[in-house]
């Protein structure tokens, strides 16, 4: 592994950790209110489109935080959704 994957995961990692407390926080609350459907379908689109880069520069580190985070988004668009007042 160069440094400058060893950069990559370390950013990965804080990017990616700074993420999950705001999922943990709406499935302990179920409060959704701050959250913006719109934004959330931009960030997951804007996420995606980084995986994919990833996987064509061949970076380990792009694909593993942008996988995960697209996971968490997706979790928090499902909570936006169930949650939201109707």
């Amino acid at each position: 592994m160069n440094y400058i994957e060893i950069v990559g995961f370390t950013a990965a990692i804080l990017t990616t950790a700074a993420f999950l407390p705001q999922v943990y926080k709406t499935w302990k609350t179920r409060d959704v209110s701050a959250l913006s459907l719109p934004m959330l379908i931009m960030f997951i689109t804007g996420i995606t489109l980084w995986l994919v880069y990833g996987l064509y520069i061949h970076s380990p580190s792009m694909v593993v935080a942008n996988a995960i985070t697209i996971g968490s988004s997706i979790v928090l668009i499902y909570f936006k959704i169930k949650y939201s007042k109707k």
